[in-house]
């Protein structure tokens, strides 16, 4: 495995982190993998550690190459900010495709709650032209070919009060316009240039209702977008792997059913990517080097 870690802000608050699986003659199957990048929650306060590394080098284990974007939030969390960071992050991965053995095309975004926000607003938003002039990229090299999204916040509609009062005020200021709510509320902008979904959520979540799960493929299915909805019955909002490894030590952070989501989702991913059968150029390219 090879580690690379990039500044994207000139002051070294956002940073793209790499986890590259290194070529081996005795792994001969792709010449190109696919990648996952991941977008902590946080509720565009901070980036969680528990939706970061441990997500990414999960998704290394499955044979991806990982990413974690540490994103800006807090008093630099106010949109478009954080789309920006996702979008150059995403023009970067693509740029070095050829140098990482990465497949440009087979690039999937993972963002857990207020990181499913933002997952999913590139999902919906990446071809609005002036998001794309503001990040200073070329038109398609934020484009995600899959979204992967837990226990997301998606709206700005009823469910702007409580928990999520402090999210909304970072990403929208202290008076956000009808028109602000309007473009942050990610089902509102959904449509057949939105790439295939996996999402995960739980019926118990008291901080995100599922309501933002449901109201997300409710969206993708009336544009026939494909995706996959897992709505397990426990687990608390934030669980992350749902397991030791990323518990805080309440026994509720725990849940077999739940910790499913991971290799389910990679599972997806290998399905739409067509991974399963080993492509005729990559075991030619590979031969020569045995």
């Amino acid at each position: 495995m090879k580690t690379l870690q990039f500044q994207l802000t000139e002051d070294n608050r956002v940073t793209l982190t790499a986890y590259l699986i290194e070529d081996s003659r005795e792994m001969t199957n792709w010449a190109k993998r696919p990648a996952v990048l991941v977008l902590p929650g946080g509720g565009y306060s901070y980036t969680s550690d528990r939706e970061a590394d441990p997500v990414a080098l999960s998704y290394l284990a499955q044979g991806f190459h990982a990413f974690v974007l540490r994103y800006s939030t807090a008093e630099h969390g106010q949109f478009p900010a954080p789309f920006i960071d996702a979008s150059r992050a995403m023009s970067l991965i693509r740029k070095q495709a050829d140098e990482w053995h990465l497949d440009p095309d087979r690039l999937a975004v993972c963002g857990f709650s207020a990181g499913g926000h933002l997952a999913a607003s590139l999902g919906t938003m990446w071809n609005d032209p002036k998001l794309i002039e503001a990040a200073g990229i070329e038109a398609g090299e934020n484009k995600p070919n899959a979204l992967i999204l837990g226990y997301p916040v998606i709206t700005c509609g009823d469910d702007t009060a409580g928990h999520l009062n402090n999210m909304w005020k970072i990403a929208m200021g202290d008076q956000p316009s009808e028109q602000m709510q309007r473009q942050l509320s990610c089902e509102l902008h959904a449509g057949a240039h939105t790439p295939p979904a996996f999402i995960f959520h739980t019926y118990m979540d008291n901080v995100v209702p599922v309501e933002n799960a449901l109201l997300f493929a409710q969206a993708l299915a009336k544009h026939d977008v494909p995706f996959e909805l897992h709505i397990y019955p426990n687990g608390v909002h934030g669980f992350s792997l749902a397991n030791e490894i990323t518990s805080t030590g309440r026994g509720s952070m725990v849940d077999r059913d739940a910790a499913q989501w991971l290799t389910m989702s990679s599972s997806w991913l290998w399905r739409l990517f067509n991974m399963y059968e080993q492509p005729e150029q990559a075991d030619l390219e590979r031969a020569k080097l045995l």
